[in-house]
């Protein structure tokens, strides 16, 4: 015994360890480490401090591994010295110090010490370290021990005692072993303890167990039996140890609803408030005959309950597990190791011979592993790793852990520390960054102190706070089981549709309000009243104060009253700690069936969500979100059970991850391409992170990722090609005009000279620039201001002539041999020439306008013109029979002598070019040849005049070699861009003079005829109601007069008033172009519409194939004006205001529902599109063929200009179809085949009668009713279920396609 002025010491005798302090002393005194290994109840944890006093060190650390153990040591340690706590002994846990500067035994917990080191990194504040309970091998303890480890080589004076059970502490001694490789010495204390009989209780029934139950029982009921069981033995408390809180209040409710007389049931847990855990100590009141504890793991090492006899082990307890695949923290309930099982045994024999109970067979129990996996084996590091790289301890891998993690493990807290910005990587080099020595400070979860650093920056600083704080503790609000409804009704006030967290927040405002307003016991019936657990809320209202106490020590100040409302801000700064729990609804995710295999009208299970690095999580139940199945959200907790699920959910933007995520997130491009009107190169990016796609497609300047490619666009697209995005007329562009011309030059003489002499090569332009224009010059900008300096010392360094091609022939300069009219009477008929060989257009083509064709005879074509004349007699001459052939050889030099003799202007002889060459053959070779001789077939195609029938816009609508049928034959393709030269594909392309060739750059170089309209005056650029129109008026071509038709010509921006050749084609155009006159003079409601949508609805008409959404409800507004014209030809000013008012009337609410069915459209594509992948197969390619070609014929850029609304309320019923089809696909292959062949026959029809789908807008209405009609025959054919609208069949799609009689 010892006695000071401040304190006395004594030793119990009944303490085991009382017996061994001499030797513990001169230990302690003689190395810097020691070891005591003490059983249950052998007094170490209070007796140790007391000897560490005796010896004279006055400065002593003592570690406790749960808050509860270091309030209860230090109040027991007080009592024994006979002193008052917060004196000469103190504790100190989070949020929490009752110490002072008299202190010298300070009771902490090991977390508490591990932070002090951030202030002292050589502890010397202490000059002794009692770290307790080692055995438990928290996470913060292997790190105490890895320090202390190497402090007590750098701190002779320190002495480090180290306890443990008797489980295993050689594995200590060894680990502190010194330089000449000697363990640590361990001093052995037998335990106080009495003999236990343990007893095991299976709750399944067991054939060899003569005590196991008939029926298998619930846990519940098995500690009702084993309590019973115990009412026969002596008097005694029990201990019974449950997983967790939830566990122990069902076993409370069991117990206190037996009524049995005498009985006390009191919890404990580490949460548990601090009264209610004294309670466990105190002496219990008058007339209670037993206490049963029930207790979490806590009370198996950390503290002694009193008067315990006896234990109930259930044998389970929630041991956390981090998922290294996952990146997430699991909290399963798992069987205990066998030591903790003797442990919990051990806790029975403190004060006489005890009972323990297993609930669990012995077999379970050998069967169990030896010892509990160290949690640094079993957890996210991060928090640990962030004080270790803080304080400067080196590799997290050289670091002298008792067991050393997994290197997964070490990972995985590396990656999660770089994610929330506290650390920075040089390969092995980490170092901490300003936001990780903040982290570091803030006592709590690194994602969690990420989260409060950001608000500070958004502003929400208060409210951030509050939500961390509660997310920290067990949420408050209960819900009984006795009246969940009430409950429930009652916290509805708190719930937020988009975000728990906003709820959580406006739980904290309302109690804080109250609180503020109400006594102490108010507000007590308040929260009772309220379903609200008033332990958990003044645990809320303690951390908060404590957070905002760190917050203000850092510097920064934190507001007490709510401000303006900023939930985005909120939900930036939540996200910053959340950056890999994020989410995107996945819409792929196939849909919930009936019994019928039907999808289900009503899906009921929560949507499934793509996370991180491929996982996928469903929104837990408990959250207000679970059936609101947003695109993205945040989650502050995965946990792994049955499935992977969300808990503490919002909705996010996912807009706001990109600037928090910046250092992680990975960037692809893709699609680089010019874009004339920025004037520089463009290309998409897309950006992820973790493999969610925050950013699907977002347009960027190339400069920044290639400037080399992105100056080749330049060059290639705007000097080569001319797309520039400015007016080109000003004196700073003049080299585009003569790029232009030479162009135009080049290729008209490559047209007419069939490549012989010059030839255009984008490649050689490209050249020609390259080595003029400096390599920093990416785009139009840059360009400029280069270019404005360069061109005051060498105005023509851009100028592209003829000569860098080559030289050019006088023959092929001669523009007579290759006129760009010809003429035929009075009409002047525009030609245009191609070198395409093997194409449609090659060769020679004479434009012939459609309402001048009549007037046209094909007399003279067969001439073609002069510089072709040779080639086409070269290859007559080669038709001839061989006898006769033979004597006109070689073949080239007789066709220059027989062009020779060839009169001026041959082809207005009246002679067919085959009775001039027989009859000049015969002259000068004696050879009778007849025009039958020579054989058409053989001549090359492109030595055979082409006629292009043109409408009265100049635009191709017919193409055929044969004069005669040119008005039979097949409609011309119209032309989908603005290609070099004609088309080259037998497309439609445009009769243009050689002024607007050379505007334009084409290599055609044919003249519009002169034109004059006989009352009547055409109109461009028109954009309100021209006034009325006239049916028809008389046009003059030269001499001939044609009748012509007015009518409107859509030009998408505006329209214009032209002249059709016939009344069948200027209804069809003039159609179109008054539905746009109509949308054009009326005030589009979309942007209203589409500001209206739900996000999810947005990002829906994003996926569709349009361009921009702005394009898609253009078009959706010029089908319902289309739909508001009358049968009839729209020719008045009346007829157009009637129109234009039908149109207006209800415009918002027709315009949002035919959105609203592109949203649906949009969905389904996007559900096909992911069922023909998923379903593809080597056997069903040609299924997934077709049903590929059916979905680009239904849904493409510009599909609604084919619609009215009728077709579009039909379309999800066709896409839905599609998705039947494919879910069938697999039972019946030979079904969808014999359907197949059977449509075939149908569409078989459709093509012959010259369908193509698209259809174009000058389609015959046979056509287009076939076209619609098809799509109901295969609702007919391969979706039966939906039902086709209407009768149809094969041979009704034959009759509707068939061209009418007469």
């Amino acid at each position: 015994m010892g006695h000071t002025a401040d304190y006395t010491i004594r030793y119990p005798d009944d303490l085991p360890v009382s017996a061994e302090r001499d030797r513990i002393m001169a230990a302690i005194r003689d190395n810097p480490v020691v070891i005591v290994a003490g059983e249950t109840g052998s007094g170490k944890t209070t007796q140790l401090p007391k000897m560490c006093l005796e010896l004279g060190r006055t400065r002593i650390a003592h570690t406790q591994p749960r808050r509860i153990a270091a309030r209860a040591v230090a109040e027991r340690l007080a009592e024994e010295l006979q002193v008052p706590l917060g004196g000469t002994v103190g504790y100190a846990v989070r949020f929490t110090d009752e110490s002072s500067a008299d202190t010298r035994v300070k009771v902490m917990t090991d977390g508490v010490l591990l932070a002090a080191i951030h202030r002292d990194p050589m502890l010397s504040g202490y000059d002794t370290i009692i770290i307790d309970e080692a055995h438990e091998r928290s996470l913060t303890i292997d790190v105490l021990l890895g320090f202390a480890k190497r402090l007590t080589s750098q701190r002779p004076d320190l002495r480090v005692i180290i306890t443990s059970a008797t489980i295993d502490p050689e594995s200590f001694a060894r680990h502190f072993a010194g330089p000449d490789g000697d363990p640590a010495p361990v001093i052995s204390v037998s335990g106080r303890t009495y003999p236990v009989d343990v007893r095991y209780r299976s709750l399944s029934p067991d054939a060899a167990d003569p005590h196991a139950p008939a029926e298998a029982i619930d846990q519940v009921e098995g500690i009702v039996r084993a309590l019973a069981e115990l009412r026969s033995e002596p008097p005694g408390d029990v201990l019974v140890f449950l997983s967790g809180e939830s566990e122990i209040r069902d076993a409370a409710d069991a117990l206190n609803g037996l009524k049995e007389r005498g009985l006390e049931v009191l919890p404990l847990y580490g949460r548990l408030a601090g009264h209610e855990q004294h309670r466990v100590f105190e002496t219990p009141p008058p007339g209670t005959v037993r206490r049963v504890v029930l207790a979490t793991n806590v009370a198996e090492t950390s503290i002694t309950v009193p008067g315990i006899r006896y234990v109930i082990d259930a044998g389970t307890a929630r041991i956390s597990r981090y998922s290294h695949r996952a990146k997430v923290l699991r909290l399963p309930i798992e069987p205990i190791s066998q030591a903790s099982a003797m442990q919990r045994a051990g806790r029975a024999g403190r004060v006489a011979p005890g009972v323990a109970i297993r609930l669990y067979s012995q077999e379970d129990f050998e069967a169990r592993p030896q010892f509990t996996d160290p949690e640094v084996l079993r957890t996210n590091l991060a928090s640990v790793i962030l004080t270790m790289v803080t304080l400067g301890l080196g590799d997290v891998a050289q670091f002298p852990f008792l067991t050393p993690p997994d290197s997964r493990g070490i990972k995985d807290g590396l990656d999660l520390l770089f994610e929330l910005g506290a650390i920075t990587r040089d390969g092995d080099d980490v170092r901490p960054t300003r936001i990780g020595h903040q982290l570091s400070r803030l006592p709590v979860d690194p994602r969690f102190g990420r989260m409060i650093l950001e608000s500070l920056k958004q502003g929400t600083a208060r409210e951030v706070i509050a939500i961390v704080a509660g997310l920290t503790i067990i949420d408050p609000r209960e819900v009984p089981e006795a009246s969940p409804q009430k409950a429930l009704d009652k916290h509805a006030r708190f719930i937020d549709p988009t975000s728990d967290f906003l709820g959580l927040l406006k739980l904290w405002d309302y109690l804080t309000e109250n609180r503020r307003d109400l006594s102490s016991s108010a507000f007590r019936r308040l929260c009772r009243d309220e379903y609200l657990h008033y332990l958990r809320v003044r645990e809320w209202m303690d951390l908060n104060r404590q957070l905002v106490s760190s917050v203000k020590r850092l510097g920064h100040t934190v507001p007490e009253h709510p401000g303006s409302p900023n939930p985005g801000g909120v939900h930036r700064a939540l996200l910053s700690g959340l950056l890999s729990r994020i989410g995107l609804l996945d819409d792929q995710a196939k849909p919930q069936r009936g019994k019928d295999g039907k999808p289900l009208k009503k899906q009921t299970a929560s949507r499934e969500y793509v996370g991180a690095r491929g996982t996928r999580f469903v929104i837990a139940s408990q959250s207000a979100l679970s059936h609101k199945s947003p695109t993205a959200v945040m989650a502050a907790e995965l946990t792994e059970t049955r499935r992977l699920y969300a808990r503490w959910v919002a909705v996010i933007d996912p807009a706001w991850v990109e600037p928090l995520a910046g250092h992680l997130v990975s960037r692809s491009y893709s699609e680089p391409r010019w874009d004339s009107r920025h004037g520089s190169a463009v290309a998409d990016e897309k950006v992820m992170l973790y493999g969610v796609p925050v950013v699907p497609k977002r347009r960027i300047q190339y400069s920044r990722i290639s400037p080399v490619m992105a100056r080749e666009l330049l060059i290639r697209h705007a000097l080569v090609d001319g797309d520039w995005p400015t007016n080109t007329t000003d004196a700073l562009y003049g080299f585009v005009r003569v790029a232009a011309d030479t162009r135009i030059t080049v290729e008209d003489i490559e047209t007419r000279t069939r490549g012989r002499d010059l030839r255009w090569d984008d490649q050689v332009a490209f050249e020609f620039f390259d080595a003029r224009i400096p390599q920093t010059v990416t785009s139009v900008r840059e360009f400029e201001g280069w270019w404005r300096g360069a061109r005051k010392s060498n105005p023509n360094a851009l100028d592209l002539t003829v000569d860098v091609f080559g030289e050019v022939t006088e023959a092929a300069a001669d523009s007579a041999e290759f006129p760009t009219v010809w003429r035929q009477g009075d009409a002047q008929l525009a030609v245009s020439y191609a070198f395409n060989p093997g194409a449609a257009d090659d060769g020679m083509t004479v434009h012939v306008p459609s309402a001048l064709y009549p007037h046209l005879v094909s007399d003279g074509f067969d001439w073609l013109v002069p510089g072709l004349r040779v080639d086409l007699v070269t290859a007559l001459i080669k038709s001839l029979p061989k006898p006769i052939r033979v004597t006109v050889v070689p073949a080239k030099d007789w066709a220059a002598k027989l062009v020779a003799a060839m009169p001026l202007s041959p082809e207005h002889s009246g002679t067919s070019i085959t009775q001039f060459l027989g009859a000049e053959i015969r002259r000068q070779a004696g050879v009778v040849v007849s025009s039958a001789d020579f054989d058409w077939e053989k001549v090359p195609a492109h030595l055979r005049t082409r006629f292009a029938l043109t409408d009265s816009r100049g635009v191709v609508t017919r193409y055929s070699r044969d004069f005669a049928t040119l008005e039979q034959a097949p409609r011309a393709e119209q032309p989908r861009g603005n290609g070099r030269g004609t088309d080259r594909n037998g497309g439609a392309t445009r009769a243009t003079d050689t002024t607007t060739d050379s505007q334009r750059g084409r290599s055609s170089r044919g003249a519009k005829p002169t034109v004059t309209v006989s009352n009547f005056e055409e109109q461009h650029g028109v954009t309100q109601w021209p006034g009325d129109l006239p049916d028809q008026v008389e046009i003059s071509y030269g001499a001939s007069r044609v009748t012509g038709y007015p009518g409107l010509r859509d030009n998408i921006r505006d329209v214009s008033v032209v002249v059709y050749g016939t009344r069948n084609e200027r209804d069809l155009a003039h159609r179109r172009g008054v539905a746009r006159l109509v949308a054009l003079t009326t005030k589009s409601p979309a942007e209203y519409v589409i500001d209206s949508l739900p996000t999810a609805e947005k990002l829906s008409l994003a996926a569709s194939p349009y361009p921009s959404v702005k394009a898609l409800a253009a078009d959706a507004l010029l089908m319902l004006c289309r739909d508001a014209l009358p049968s009839g030809t729209v020719l008045t000013t009346a007829e157009f205001t009637a129109v234009w008012g039908r149109a207006n009337d209800g415009i918002i609410d027709k315009l949002s529902a035919v959105i609203a069915q592109v949203v649906t459209i949009s969905r389904l594509n996007g559900q096909i599109a992911a069922a023909i992948k998923a379903g593809q197969s080597l056997a069903l390619i040609p299924h997934f063929t077709d049903i590929r070609g059916h979905l680009d014929g239904l849904v493409h850029a510009g599909f609604l200009a084919e619609l009215t609304t009728t077709t579009v309320a039909r379309y999800p019923v066709y896409l839905r179809g599609i998705l039947y089809r494919i879910d069938k696909l697999r039972e019946a292959p030979a079904r969808d085949r014999a359907s197949m062949t059977e449509f075939a026959k149908a569409q078989a029809a459709f093509d012959a009668a010259g369908g193509v789908i698209p259809l174009p807008v000058t389609a015959e209405t046979r056509m287009l009713t076939a076209r619609w009609a098809l799509e109901e025959l295969r609702i007919s054919l391969f979706a039966q279920q939906l039902g086709a609208a209407g009768p149809i069949s094969v041979q009704r799609v034959t009759k509707m396609v068939a061209p009418p009689e007469g």
